[in-house]
């Protein structure tokens, strides 16, 4: 077993929410924090609806959705994750602020070994480390969306992150959450998005120009390659702002064209149409 029992997670947003509720099905003590008591209320909604959902389908029991939920608190206050063994960011994908996250958590966070961890998919964590006085505890635990059904979690050590770390992290993923961790360099993109944004791109660019349809586009590839989405579809899922960011952030670092984000899919963002959680993107949601 880990020694890691009490968990704080940072953001109550799709991403950390699905990471909270992971975690508290999982039987850890779980602390989410918000900025605001609107965003906490609109978190433990989100939260606890899904929860609910588990149960109705049958993937939890209505005893195990309300023992989840006894393991959850929610806060708008930083200093009460003094107690926490592991703490996972998950705010919006910028840099300055997950730094700013990070600073507030290396002087509240009291536990000596606690683990600083960042959900970030582009980001490099050597930035988030030496922004702390503990770089040798600061990791990347990358989730999926939605954390709660994808097995995979891609764990980022940075060159100042201790073995003991990456050790720490790992049995808390597999021997803990059930999760299957693959190991990635601290590089834009890591593993997955280094595969997925140049792919994603691809399609926009495609559906762009007018080659095909935004129909033919995501069936082509559902039908054709055995794809459970289509690259449109799956964009509209993890959002058309965190693919620009991917992209932006993959594209700074390698200078590589195919990883630049195509002017369509840019003015689609600054429009707001970010997908699903917009309600319009590629498609219409309602």
């Amino acid at each position: 077993m880990t020694d890691i029992a009490r968990v704080g997670v940072v953001g109550a947003g799709q991403m950390g929410a699905g990471i909270a509720e992971v975690c508290a099905r999982s039987g850890l003590d779980v602390r989410v924090a918000e900025t605001t008591g609107e965003a906490v209320e609109l978190g433990r909604t989100r939260l606890f609806s899904s929860l609910a959902k588990a149960a109705q389908r049958g993937k939890i029991t209505e005893a195990e959705r309300e023992a989840a939920e006894a393991r959850i608190s929610f806060t708008t206050d930083l200093g009460e994750f003094a107690d926490r063994d592991l703490v996972i960011e998950a705010v919006v994908e910028n840099e300055q602020v997950k730094t700013e996250i990070f600073q507030v958590l290396d002087q509240v966070v009291s536990r000596p070994d606690a683990i600083l961890a960042s959900n970030t998919s582009s980001i490099p964590l050597v930035n988030l480390a030496v922004a702390t006085s503990r770089p040798d505890r600061v990791i990347g635990i990358h989730f999926f969306n939605p954390a709660q059904v994808q097995r995979l979690v891609e764990l980022i050590p940075a060159i100042t992150t201790s073995q003991e770390t990456v050790e720490r992290a790992e049995s808390l993923v597999t021997k803990v959450l059930a999760k299957h961790p693959i190991r990635a360099q601290d590089r834009s993109g890591f593993v997955v998005n280094a595969l997925l944004i140049p792919y994603l791109l691809s399609a926009v660019r495609m559906f762009e120009s007018g080659a095909a349809s935004r129909e033919d586009i995501d069936n082509g590839m559902e039908l054709g390659c055995a794809h459970p989405m289509g690259p449109l579809r799956l964009s509209d899922l993890i959002g058309l702002d965190t693919v620009v960011s991917v992209a932006n952030s993959m594209y700074e670092e390698f200078k590589e064209p195919l990883y630049a984000a195509p002017p369509l899919l840019q003015r689609m963002v600054a429009a707001g149409r970010l997908g699903r959680k917009t309600g319009a993107g590629f498609y219409t949601y309602t």
